[in-house]
């Protein structure tokens, strides 16, 4: 049911992502989360089961969290360096206090998030989890041309501001903070 909420939670951030980098011109194709449902059983001994559509061919590894728990982006293609994109986006979006840290998949269909947060009861959780990746991307990452013609700020390390509105200091009232007119 967890990897559920958080698969497509983040699903719906990227959909908001792909419509406003959509809106740029020469942006290009963004990746797509696609939805992971949760199925009942009842005949079965494991009652509940996971089920995705079928990529199609074997996953590659765009954006994951090595065994050290630092976040790596795996190469420099089109695809990795809109993923890189997107979780900056995300983590700009929500006030430093989400990001998807984790990416996979075939082509431009992606699979397998996960998320780091500090906020308690995201999406279900008891606990935050894995707080200290937030810290680790604004450190870390390095914005690219996709952050760039985005809009997006480059990141500094910082506290994040407690539970500011996205809305907060933006120059007009756009859906996201990275599309200034």
């Amino acid at each position: 049911l967890q990897e559920c909420k958080i698969q497509n939670s983040s699903r719906e951030y990227c959909k908001i992502f792909a419509a406003e980098a959509r809106a740029v011109p020469d942006f290009g194709a963004v990746p797509e989360i696609i939805p992971l449902y949760l199925i009942y059983r009842p005949a079965n001994n494991i009652p509940y089961a996971t089920m995705e559509e079928d990529l199609g061919g074997p996953c590659e590894q765009y954006c994951v969290t090595e065994r050290d728990g630092s976040l790596v982006a795996r190469g420099t293609s089109e695809i990795v360096l809109k993923c890189c994109a997107f979780q900056h986006w995300v983590y700009q979006w929500t006030n430093r206090n989400i990001l998807v840290t984790d990416m996979e998949g075939v082509g431009w269909k992606m699979t397998n998030v996960r998320i780091a947060t500090n906020l308690k009861g995201y999406q279900g959780l008891k606990e935050s989890c894995f707080p200290s990746l937030l810290e680790q991307f604004a450190a870390a990452h390095q914005c690219n041309h996709y952050c760039s013609i985005l809009g997006l700020k480059t990141l500094e390390l910082a506290k994040p501001k407690g539970s500011k509105s996205p809305s907060m200091g933006r120059k007009s009232a756009q859906s996201s903070p990275q599309l200034q007119k």
